[in-house]
């Protein structure tokens, strides 16, 4: 089966710059500086790249957005703050193939004509700053970065910063606040990045995965690359598989895979042979899924029409004992905490959704408590500075209206009698699937 971003994964030192060398790293540079960073940009453009970070968003199009007039400096930077539940994926690029996405940022800033890219890597990654940070210094020693770029009239440096822990920082234009040194909260848009991004001048912000398969798209062409994966959705990408699996881990796999061949083949199953209830497909904020709609492509556009987000393929899966009503406390609660506070409907809706879900389970629950659940979130929706709000309010209207039954059984004082406490079924690193 094809591996791209995943391959080197696995080879002993991978993360070092011999090593990497030997295994293709900035083999593809010296082709894409041979190359207008016009025509680059055409190439990604044409492979159907999205933004794999959650929006899903085509990379190339979005550099595109840049303003050709400006006479501010540009910039690029780099989202690995990876704070979705149910998403850890780009942490092992920058653990085991940090000089792949050194790769796809020397190219990406040589097409949209930056000279400083900016790595936003959340507080928690130890192991991936130092390991990012060690690939920056070797780079520079190698004369892969500086002054002249493997001896091209380009300068570039990279700069890695630790971000400190807060899931709002994820959102692009709160992630630039806190590069700027502030509070991370969110931007009115518009103006975009693309416009007036960090210090205001024009910026990319991109995703650590969408970067890394840069050089794959100049390796391949874009339209080669384009067919790896499904229309409109190119090339492949990494599922990150959590739950009630035999397998859980980390998939590369074509954009399109259904996600019934991801749980049922590659994850190896339900564990313990148990029903399939329900699966959140795109880490915690995407709609869940039940059981009968499984059968549909890991794309953007396919989950899209059914309701629901490919995200950041985080892929959460319960089997039947799991009580819904359990599982919606977790995500609610998370999102309460992390709430930046800055959007009253968020900050106050999100804290009265937890309060009413606690309220339910400790067995007081109120007639009326699901359609107030539902009101709540329908009314959070839409009206908040970032998407946030929207990530909170999707689980709770899926969970509520798909599997309202269960929500009324604990409102009347009962528990279902297949129901267990939500306990996570794997400790630790998911293993890298091979």
């Amino acid at each position: 089966m094809l591996k791209l971003v995943t391959k080197n994964i696995g080879v002993e030192n991978s993360h070092t710059l011999a090593v990497a060398r030997e295994h293709g790293a900035y083999s593809r540079t010296a082709k894409a500086l041979a190359m207008s960073p016009d025509d680059l940009v055409q190439e990604v453009i044409q492979s159907n790249l999205r933004g794999l970070g959650g929006a899903g968003f085509p990379a190339g199009r979005k550099w595109s957005f840049l303003p050709k007039d400006s006479p501010k400096p540009r910039y690029l930077v780099v989202n690995g703050d990876e704070g979705e539940p149910g998403t850890c994926k780009d942490k092992y690029i920058m653990i085991h193939d940090p000089h792949l996405l050194l790769e796809g940022i020397i190219i990406a800033c040589w097409a949209i004509r930056s000279h400083k890219a900016f790595i936003y890597i959340r507080g928690e990654y130890d192991l991936p700053i130092t390991r990012m940070e060690a690939a920056i210094a070797e780079a520079k020693a190698a004369g892969i970065l500086g002054e002249k770029v493997m001896g091209h009239d380009f300068a570039l440096d990279v700069v890695v910063h630790r971000g400190a822990g807060a899931y709002i920082c994820g959102e692009e234009t709160a992630l630039l606040e806190s590069l700027e040194g502030k509070r991370g909260w969110p931007r009115l848009k518009p103006p975009f990045p693309a416009v007036e991004g960090y210090m205001r001048c024009p910026t990319i912000v991109n995703n650590v995965e969408t970067l890394s398969y840069v050089p794959f798209v100049v390796e391949m062409g874009g339209p080669a690359f384009a067919a790896l994966g499904c229309e409109r959705n190119g090339g492949l990408r990494m599922h990150t598989v959590s739950g009630r699996v035999n397998r859980p881990g980390v998939y590369e796999l074509p954009v399109g895979t259904s996600l019934r061949e991801i749980i049922y083949t590659h994850a190896g199953g339900i564990v313990g042979g148990r029903a399939l209830k329900a699966v959140i497909p795109g880490g915690s904020s995407s709609p869940v899924l039940t059981a009968d709609e499984i059968d549909v492509p890991m794309d953007f556009d396919s989950l899209a029409k059914i309701g629901s987000m490919a995200g950041s393929a985080g892929i959460i899966v319960f089997d039947e004992t799991v009580s819904m009503v359990e599982a919606l406390q977790v995500l609610i609660r998370f999102y309460a905490h992390e709430s930046c506070g800055q959007c009253t409907p968020c900050r106050e809706g999100t804290a009265w959704l937890e309060k009413i879900v606690t309220r339910i389970l400790d067995q007081g629950g109120q007639p009326g408590d699901a359609d107030n659940m539902l009101r709540i979130a329908r009314n959070i929706m839409g009206n908040t500075i970032c998407p946030l709000g929207d990530a909170a309010a999707l689980p709770v209207i899926s969970f509520v209206t798909k599997f309202r039954s269960e929500f009324e059984v604990w409102i009347n004082k009962g528990r279902p009698v297949a129901s267990i406490p939500l306990r996570p079924t794997h400790i630790g690193e998911p293993a890298m699937a091979s």
